[in-house]
C-alpha cells in the first residue's frame, strides 16, 4: 500500500514522487475529462447509489465525476494537486486502518488497487472490510490490470506486486462474502500512457461499443454485491 515516505533512505516507496514521474506526460485536465465519462458508467454499474466510497482515490478523478449525495475520498497519499470539493469527505490514511462507517455505503469503487497488496491474504482482508462498509445489497466495483492480457508489461510498474486475473478476483469476491453479479475480463486499456491520448469523445464511444473492449481492453471490471440478507447457516436437517 502507498506510503508517504520521502526518498530519505527509509526503504519505503515514495508514491507521490512515483506517480508524478509516471504521469509526467499526461495532462491532469485530460485525465479528469476522461474520467467524467468513465465515472458515471461505473456509478451506473453500482446501481447509482447515494453514498459512495473510493478507497484509493488518488487525485480524485472518479469521486468528483459522479453525482452522489455522499462521496468519500480516501487515499494514503495526499497529492497537492488533487481536487478538493468541500462536499466530498476526504480522509488521508491507509484504508485498512482508518475508521469507516459500517453498513453505510451503497457503492465502493476499488480501482487499480489490489495489485499493490503484498499477499493474497491482504486482498482478502481488504475485500472483507469493504463488504462491512457496504449496506445490505450494496455493490463493489473492482477494476484493475488483468495479468492474462498484459503479462508482458504488467511488472513495468514499480508498485505492482501481485499478478491477478479476472478469475482470481472473482474467487476473492465470492470468498469475501459477495455475490458476483458481473465479470468483464477485458474492459479499459492498460493505462493512460498508451498510444492514444486521453479523449472524452473517444472514451464515450469506447464505453458504448463493447466489441472494442475485446480488442483493446487490458483491465478487468467486476461487480460484487453484498447479499441483502445473511446466508443461512448450515445445520442438521
Amino acid at each position: 500500500m502507498p506510503s508517504t515516505s520521502s526518498p530519505d533512505g527509509s526503504g519505503h516507496l515514495d508514491y507521490e514522487r512515483l506517480y508524478r514521474y509516471r504521469h509526467r506526460g499526461v495532462s491532469q485536465q485530460a485525465r479528469e475529462a476522461t474520467w467524467r465519462e468513465i465515472g458515471p458508467f461505473v456509478h451506473e454499474a453500482m446501481g447509482r447509489p447515494a453514498r459512495v466510497l473510493d478507497p484509493a482515490a488518488g487525485r480524485g478523478e472518479f469521486i468528483h465525476s459522479i453525482d452522489a449525495e455522499e462521496r468519500w475520498f480516501v487515499d494514503a497519499v495526499e497529492f497537492p494537486e488533487a481536487r478538493r470539493d468541500p462536499r466530498v469527505t476526504v480522509v488521508i490514511g491507509d484504508v485498512r486502518e482508518i475508521d469507516l462507517p459500517a453498513d453505510h455505503f451503497g457503492g465502493v469503487f476499488a480501482s487499480n488497487l489490489l495489485e499493490h497488496f503484498t499477499s493474497q491474504d491482504d486482498v482478502a482482508d481488504f475485500l472483507t472490510r469493504m463488504r462491512g462498509t457496504l449496506e445490505p445489497g450494496g455493490r463493489i466495483v473492482v477494476m484493475g490490470p488483468n495479468f492474462r492480457y498484459c503479462a508482458r508489461n504488467y511488472f513495468d510498474f514499480a508498485d505492482h506486486t501481485l499478478a491477478l486475473t479476472h478469475v482470481a478476483v472473482e474467487e476473492h469476491l465470492y470468498a469475501a462474502g459477495f455475490d458476483v453479479v458481473r465479470v468483464v475480463p477485458r474492459f479499459l486499456p492498460f493505462s493512460f500512457g498508451g498510444r492514444l491520448p486521453p479523449s472524452p469523445a473517444l472514451t464515450r464511444w469506447y464505453l458504448r461499443f463493447p466489441p472494442a473492449w475485446r480488442v483493446l481492453g487490458r483491465q478487468f471490471l467486476l461487480v460484487g454485491q453484498r447479499p441483502a440478507t445473511p446466508a443461512p447457516r448450515a445445520g442438521l436437517a
